[in-house]
Parts: C-alpha cells; structure tokens; sequence
C-alpha cells in the first residue's frame, strides 16, 4: 500500500491506556501519514479509477450523467441510491424549489454580516445559523433527516447569493420558483435569467463536482455524524475543510496563474521556470488520478464554447498550450490536468467571482457529502484512529521554582 510505514515496536514503558496516546507492545505497527490509502469506510455511492482516469456515481459514468441528466435528477440518485422515476423527480424538484427560501433571521444575518471576510467563513456561519431554525432539526426518522438534508442543499445557493449581493450593495433577488437549481443560482446572483445554454453548462458542471469519494471534506462530514451530531454540524465541518487551500480554491489559483502569465507565448518561459525552481503548476496533478481528469474533459469542451461564444480566447489559448507542455513533460510522471484546470474558465464566463468558486464547490458538493453521512450513519461506528506516541518514555517533573 502506498505510504505505508512500518514502525518499531514499543517498548515495555511505553504500554498504556489507549486515551493517553501510547500503545501496546504488538511488533511492528502500520502507518499511513494522511491516513493515505487507508480504507476507512464501505460505499457504494462514487468509484474512482485513477489509472483508467473513470469516475462512476452508483455505476454511471460521469460522462452520461454530464450529457442526460440535471443537477436534481443526480442529487436524487446519489441521495437514494436509484434513478427517480418522472414522478419523483417532479417532487424532488418542487421540494426543493420549496426549501429554498431562507428563515427571516437567517437572511437577515446575512445582510448584517461583514463584507470583507472569505465567503467560506459567511457559509459556515449561515449553515449552522439556518440549522437552529430548521423545524426538523430534531427528526430522526429517515424521512426528516433526508428532508434536512434536502434543505440544506436548496439553501446554500441562496446564502452565497444573498451574501454576494449584500456585499456588493445590490438589491437582494429572491428564488425564481420557476427555474432550475443551476439557473436559479445564476438568477438570484446576477438579477437577470440566465442564458439557458450558459444555466445548462452551469448544471454540468455541478453534476461534475457533486461527488467524489471519501476526500478531505467528505470525511470530515463523516467523522463529525459518526458521533450521531446533526447533519448542519456535519456540513459546516466539510465546508470548513474544503476552504483549505490544499482542498478547496485551486481553480481561483488557476486564473491567478494564468493572468500572470498573460499570453500564450509566455507559457513556456513560465513552466520551464516553475518546474525548474520545483513551483507547482495549478490545476495539474492529483492524489487518485495517474491520468487525464474525466471532469476536467468535459469541462475544457464547455471552457472552449464559452470562449468562442464570447470572443475571448485568452484564457483557453493559455491554458491549452500549458496542458499540452506539461503532458509533454509531466505525463509520464502520471500528471494531467485535473478538474480545476478549466472550471475556473468556465466559471468566469458565467460571471461567478473568483471568491465564490469555493463556496460554488461547496453547493455542488453538499449533496456527496450528504450522501456520505447517511449511508455511513446507517451502520454507524464512530470514527477514532490511535497515535503513535514517540515521545520520552519517562520525563521528571520539575517544581517551577526550581526550572530555570
């Protein structure tokens, strides 16, 4: 197994309860730093190929999902385990068309909050503040826990609007009842009905970020409702993780770099020097993928129609000729563009700020992380991994008069 570390074992001083952080002596104990390839739970929910570069919800490629299904239809599926029928997905659309629609004092904090903090932090304040008055908080039957769950994923697109238009001193736009998750979005952020090509791109690309794995913020999700905690604790604890910059924001990075690079001409001045000074280029590379991103495949299709719609090949023409340098002289090494890469093209020619394509991440993603915690929960144990303690085996205590 990749990263494993065998460590000696312990000595006979060392043996002791398992709450004071040392263990027993049992020969040499396996370590994984990260907890890297570690399988921590059983699902059926998402697979990854890495080495294939695949990437199934429940047994469907990404790519049909992509082309024939919406952000509800596949919010449904990965929440129940089954494609819905027309019925009920009429009624899972019309539920959370209903949900949308924020607690007076929730909006109101909202409106009241500062402008300048990170929206991630405005997220997790809004998340857990809406979480005291939803009125299931204390179901636990599988119907009221599923219809919180459904809550909090038709609100969080309506906090990150409401907030962006507060921020920015525009007039609050109420959820349009007659548009679609991804539209509605679009619509409440600008204030306008979004171009039905533009809302549809915008809906893949939520259904390309709405699952993937036992990652960083899908296994805080875990471990905060393996403690049988509420479902807005378990939420706010992803998103918490997702704003990590080694999780969440690379593709905010990515335009960074690619602004900084400015043309085409100046990328292989630019890789060279970063791989040369051992920089990172941003948007390439993955813990799981050893090959071309399904995601980001898709996406660079949606990044290339949008740039040609607008006139503006700028930021593609960049990016195209850094994917194909750094295939040339990194795919040997299993580094390939990953999902980040062009969403955050795609993002911008939907007029998403860049401060917003984390919390956009969080708002597809909420559904995989529901998901998640309901299916763990169901045979649930809590999670608690043991240190290895490798600190002295006896120190004396020193009375402070005498410490110098």
């Amino acid at each position: 197994m990749k990263n494993i570390k065998y460590l000696k074992p312990l000595s006979p001083l060392q043996k002791g309860d398992d709450n004071m952080g040392v263990l027993e002596n049992k020969g040499a104990i396996e370590y994984s730093k990260g907890l890297e390839g570690v399988i921590a739970a059983l699902s059926s929910i998402s697979a990854i190929d890495g080495e294939q570069g695949k990437l199934i919800y429940r047994g469907i490629p990404i790519e049909m999902l992509a082309k024939h299904s919406t952000y509800e239809e596949t919010a449904y599926f990965l929440l129940y385990g089954e494609l819905p029928t027309k019925s009920a997905l009429d009624e899972f659309v019309a539920e959370m068309k209903e949900l949308r629609y924020l607690p007076k004092r929730v909006e109101e904090c909202i409106l009241e909050l500062p402008p300048n903090p990170h929206p991630m932090d405005i997220l997790k304040v809004a998340v857990a503040h809406a979480g005291l008055y939803d009125p299931d908080q204390l179901e636990s039957c599988r119907e009221g826990v599923m219809r919180k769950v459904i809550r909090i994923i038709a609100e969080i697109p309506t906090i990150i609007a409401y907030y962006h238009r507060a921020r920015t001193k525009q007039e609050i736009v109420p959820p349009n009842p007659n548009l679609g998750h991804a539209a509605n979005f679009l619509y409440m952020l600008h204030g306008k009905e979004p171009d039905p090509e533009e809302a549809r791109i915008f809906d893949i690309a939520m259904i390309l970020h709405a699952e993937h794995g036992l990652n960083a913020s899908t296994f805080a999700a875990m471990v905060t409702a393996s403690t049988l905690s509420d479902i807005n604790s378990a939420i706010v604890s992803a998103i918490g993780t997702l704003k990590g910059p080694l999780h969440g924001g690379a593709n905010e990075r990515v335009l960074k770099m690619l602004d900084e690079i400015g043309t085409p001409d100046r990328v292989e001045e630019y890789v060279k020097n970063a791989l040369m000074e051992k920089r990172r280029i941003m948007g390439f590379g993955h813990r799981v993928y050893k090959t071309y991103d399904p995601r980001a495949r898709i996406l660079k299709q949606y990044a290339e129609k949008l740039s040609d719609k607008y006139g503006d090949r700028k930021w593609i023409s960049i990016g195209e000729k850094i994917e194909e340098m750094m295939i040339r002289e990194l795919g040997k090494k299993g580094i390939f563009p990953n999902v980040d890469f062009y969403s955050g093209i795609v993002y911008s020619f939907l007029g998403i700020p860049r401060d917003l394509f984390t919390p956009v991440f969080a708002m597809a993603r909420s559904v995989g992380w529901a998901a998640h915690v309901c299916e763990y929960t169901q045979n649930n144990r809590i999670f608690r991994p043991r240190g290895y303690y490798t600190g002295p085996d006896y120190v004396e205590y020193i009375p402070i008069e005498q410490r110098r």
